[in-house]
């Protein structure tokens, strides 16, 4: 029988809300996690580069682990990344024993590792991850790379490695990992981390996408997926554009962790747009650029 992968389709990074007083939101995360549910989008990351993890405390992470899951029954990943190894054990034992079926790892990312030295490094939390896992590739933020010929090779001595998420800006170099995982096993996931690389990842054979318009527009990423199951490329053709023509929201102010967050304050007001970066706040004038994108 043909194995499928455990994850495919569209994956929401989901912001992480905060109050006036800078402390995780719960209440405007369950609203938000309860809007992607409803968008029919196929899972959500939980703490990952636009849900804020760099700047949360493990005891924040380990609350945000707990609760998350309360609020959706969609699949989730827990993003445990961390420059401390004992620290993404504890967030990885932590999900696991409240049974999310994954998490996911960044490379060791201040040290900017050679090719071998990811290879040591990710068989290491193979050996302490007690289930299944994603390597999150995204060498603009960790100075190393996650090619093709070591995705192949860890897939092939670690069982419970399952997926990649490739947040790179070449569409040839998630198809390489695609072709190259799809030769050792059918069920590993491969997942485009740009917007627009969604629909070329699944023409070439990738699971999807996992990307940051998920948190404005999920139901246009479900749309997607709706189109390409039923063949429908005339439709597929027309959301390509919406997607590369919304993608212009990366372009809008200096932080695009907080132009998310304020356009989908703007589009769903149930969250204020604020960040734990630094002076990404937007001005009336980019405020009102992303209520124009999103026709507002």
């Amino acid at each position: 029988m043909k194995k499928s992968p455990k994850f495919s389709g569209t994956i929401c990074p989901a912001i992480t809300p905060f109050n006036a007083k800078n402390s995780v939101d719960f209440a405007a995360m369950e609203k938000h996690y309860q809007m992607l549910t409803e968008a029919k989008i196929n899972g959500i990351l939980v703490m990952g580069t636009i849900g804020e993890f760099a700047t949360l405390s493990i005891k924040e992470r380990l609350a945000i682990i707990k609760q998350a899951q309360q609020f959706t029954d969609l699949p989730l990943i827990v993003n445990v990344s961390t420059t401390v190894v004992d620290d993404m054990i504890r967030l990885a034992d932590a999900a696991y024993d409240a049974g999310y079926p994954a998490v996911m790892a960044l490379p060791h990312y201040y040290l900017s590792q050679t090719a071998n030295q990811l290879y040591e490094y990710y068989k290491y939390l193979d050996s302490r991850f007690l289930g299944d896992w994603f390597v999150y590739n995204f060498p603009a933020r960790t100075g190393c790379d996650v090619d093709a010929k070591l995705v192949a090779k860890l897939m092939l001595d670690c069982p419970r490695f399952i997926g990649i998420k490739d947040t790179i800006d070449c569409a040839s170099h998630t198809r390489s990992i695609v072709l190259a995982s799809q030769s050792i096993r059918k069920d590993f996931s491969v997942f485009a981390g740009f917007d627009e690389y969604f629909i070329p990842n699944l023409l070439n054979g990738g699971a999807g996408v996992l990307s940051g318009l998920n948190n404005v527009v999920p139901e246009l990423f479900a749309s997607v997926m709706k189109a390409f199951n039923e063949n429908d490329f005339h439709q597929i053709q027309l959301l390509q554009k919406e997607i590369s023509r919304l993608s212009n929201i990366y372009n809008i102010g200096d932080d695009f962790v907080t132009t998310i967050k304020t356009a989908v304050a703007e589009k769903h007001g149930y969250l204020k747009a604020n960040s734990r970066n630094y002076g990404g706040a937007l001005n009336d004038k980019q405020i009102n650029e992303v209520k124009q994108l999103f026709k507002l």
